[in-house]
């Protein structure tokens, strides 16, 4: 695992969250197109954060997503659809769970946190898990 194995990831997942008609406008409604090389490099260092213990996240990124209006659990299987899929396709078998896991993590503790900052009762919110790379597009 290496900080250009992270860069490579995130900038391909990029790609793919771009062009998805669910979740891309999401993304391009508020990251102008001058601003997504600062936003990809914000986003490895978080992934380098979280991967390699480099600290050089330090952000709050709860805060930025529910800025982003309601995301819903379609929005999170898709964003884990594609992370998967990119993963699977740019990462060694034996390093793959560990970025799984992690974005498993993270759309379940943002799912948590929005429907927390909405009033909603998160006692029977199951957890999502990343589609295989070879299922369908969730539709969900």
């Amino acid at each position: 695992m290496n900080e250009a194995l992270i860069a490579r990831v995130i900038h391909a997942f990029y790609e793919r969250v771009g062009a998805d008609p669910l979740i891309g406008p999401i993304f391009h409604g508020k990251i102008a197109p001058d601003e997504w090389p600062a936003h990809l490099e914000i986003i490895t260092n978080f992934w380098s954060s979280l991967l390699l213990g480099t600290k050089r996240y330090q952000g709050r990124p709860l805060a930025k997503h529910l800025m982003l209006g309601r995301l819903r659990d379609e929005h999170f299987l898709r964003w884990l659809f594609h992370f998967r899929s990119t993963v699977e396709a740019h990462v060694p078998a034996e390093l793959a769970p560990a970025f799984i896991m992690r974005a498993e993590r993270i759309a379940n503790s943002f799912r948590m946190g929005i429907a927390f900052h909405h009033g909603e009762d998160t006692v029977g919110l199951q957890p999502l898990a990343a589609p295989p790379a070879g299922a369908a597009t969730p539709k969900r």
